[in-house]
């Protein structure tokens, strides 16, 4: 009977010894062409839903997980302050207009004005000259009658005559002149009335165009006060309720792409030496055991995951103590998976690695 037991024993003790090593060797020969972690999750795009006004909660349209298209409407803001502004926005924009068809028109009377103040310098200048001519006779008249009078040719009252005609036409082209000046002096200041004319108008079109701006900016702050999705997927949890004040900038919540998932895998720096890009990668996740997705490398980090956490080590303390290095590896899942297994998937579940070294 003893030796019964004792027989049966050592048979389980050898059946141990040899799944152990069978398994061992297993091991180590899969080990020659993979490299295994489990140190992984799934990722996909997780697309924020941040306003871009300020203002109160009206309506809320979605409720937790529900699924929505790119396009819903997912909760609306109270536009009625942006309304007011659209309208003041429209406003300024109709008296920006009105200030330039102003100025167009002082414009316009400007060049009229200097049209005229043109015409009246060359009619002075036209009278001017014939006044000369004028004076240069009477001169000539005065002088011969002078020398005639000294030898009394002729009688006091021609030579007065004389006299009077010259001082009449100095006098007309003294007064000719004063007005060729003041007909200068006018369309001088008309030119420089023309030109802050012109600087008006310009400030009259700059106005316009900023009033434009603001009517557009007015317009998007009132479009703005609907925020629909901006892709298909599934929202998360929704802590958002009617008349709550939200700010800009504010992430509510989120939007999960269901379409595309890929794998974020932390491998030890020491198993990275025979991995490279390419490489056919089996996945399986813990959710669903029994389901196998294909996919493969598509990227390295720059650097470990230590780098990029909020305080990454720095051993140049003198406290030194080496310890392995993770590296986040890229794992995309392959398209010929069933695409209704991959909307199955969520972000951040487990799944357990295998890179198909050669």
């Amino acid at each position: 009977m003893e030796n019964q037991k004792s027989n049966k024993k050592s048979i389980i003790i050898a059946v141990l010894i040899l799944s152990g090593l069978s398994y061992g060797i297993f091991k180590y020969v899969h080990s020659l062409s993979h490299e295994t972690t489990d140190d992984a999750q799934i990722e996909k795009n997780m697309n924020p839903i941040i306003p871009r006004v300020m203002g109160y909660v009206t309506k809320v349209y979605i409720k937790d997980n529900d699924f929505v298209k790119k396009g819903d409407t997912l909760f609306t803001i109270d536009n009625n302050d942006y309304i007011i502004k659209l309208e003041d926005a429209k406003a300024a924009l109709v008296a920006a207009q009105g200030n330039f068809e102003v100025s167009k028109a002082d414009i316009g009377s400007a060049l009229a004005s200097v049209s005229v103040s043109d015409a009246n310098v060359q009619s002075a200048g036209g009278t001017i000259e014939t006044s000369k001519i004028r004076l240069e006779r009477a001169t000539n008249d005065f002088d011969r009658y002078n020398n005639l009078y000294k030898n009394h040719s002729i009688t006091k009252q021609q030579f007065e005559q004389a006299l009077a005609t010259k001082q009449e036409a100095e006098s007309q082209l003294r007064i000719l002149q004063d007005q060729q000046k003041a007909s200068a002096f006018q369309k001088s200041v008309i030119v420089a009335k023309s030109k802050a004319s012109n600087k008006q108008s310009e400030v009259a079109s700059a106005n316009i165009k900023r009033a434009e701006a603001m009517l557009e900016a007015a317009k998007l702050n009132v479009g703005y006060t609907i925020v629909t999705a901006a892709i298909d997927g599934q929202v998360s949890k929704i802590a958002l309720q009617p008349g709550q004040l939200i700010q800009p900038g504010q992430a509510l919540f989120y939007i999960i792409n269901n379409q595309e998932a890929w794998v974020i895998a932390n491998f030890k720096e020491t198993q990275l030496n025979k991995m490279k890009m390419g490489q056919k990668v089996t996945v399986k996740v813990d959710a669903y055991p029994d389901t196998d997705f294909e996919g493969e490398i598509t990227s390295f980090s720059p650097a470990t995951g230590s780098k990029f956490s909020l305080l990454p080590p720095d051993n140049a303390t003198g406290n030194f103590v080496k310890t392995i290095q993770r590296l986040p590896v890229k794992i995309s899942l392959n398209t010929a998976n069933d695409p209704e297994k991959i909307k199955l998937l969520r972000p951040g579940m487990n799944v357990d690695v295998d890179v198909h070294l050669n």
